[in-house]
């Protein structure tokens, strides 16, 4: 398996302003996660004179990013996120406050836009399961629900899989047959 500085592929962040601030406030929030190097271009370029462009490589749960300072460009937008998958609800909640911190704005289906533009998606790993179950009914449930939704909450997303609450409910044997088959889904991710 690749380290994080082996890495061939890995997300480049362009930063009007303070991109060390911002890897040193996602590395404080995510483990395994830290500042590896901050490097200073010392060429005059389009962003400014020489020492103005910092470029920063970190690392977020293992996985290398780098990031630069270069003044005003494109701003970030919705066509790029940056999505954590959560083993529970306590981590949905978790990084979701965390990354919220100091003046991130709540968006809507488990989106979020951090204080420095950054769209991020924190989503509990049960909903990618609930989106690819073959029982189309139920994933169609899960997904209403989730459309409705600002910052993901399982017991409801599983509720509305499960056909609960107001939604009509699946039929036993297709429910029993659609949790056999999430399970199985569940254990063949986990030994990748």
């Amino acid at each position: 398996m690749a380290t994080a500085r082996q890495a061939k592929i890995f997300p480049f962040l362009w930063y009007a302003k303070d991109a060390e601030g911002a890897a040193r406030f996602y590395a404080s929030i995510f483990p395994r996660s830290r500042v590896e190097r901050v490097s200073t271009m010392h060429a005059e370029s389009p962003s400014g004179p020489p020492g103005s462009v910092k470029v920063v490589d970190f690392t977020l749960l293992g996985q290398r990013f780098q990031a630069m300072t270069a003044g005003p460009h494109d701003a970030f937008n919705d066509a790029i996120s940056l999505t954590v998958e959560c083993d529970d609800q306590a981590e949905v909640d978790r990084y979701w406050k965390a990354l919220l911190q100091g003046g991130g704005r709540e968006v809507a289906c488990g989106w979020l836009n951090d204080r420095y533009g950054v769209r991020w998606q924190i989503v509990p790993r049960v909903l990618n399961e609930m989106m690819a179950s073959s029982d189309v009914e139920a994933s169609r449930r899960a997904s209403e629900a989730m459309m409705k939704m600002v910052k993901l909450d399982v017991a409801k997303l599983e509720a509305a899989f499960e056909g609960e609450g107001g939604g009509k409910p699946a039929p036993k044997r297709r429910r029993a047959k659609a949790r056999a088959t999430e399970a199985r889904a569940r254990r063949g991710s986990r030994r990748r």
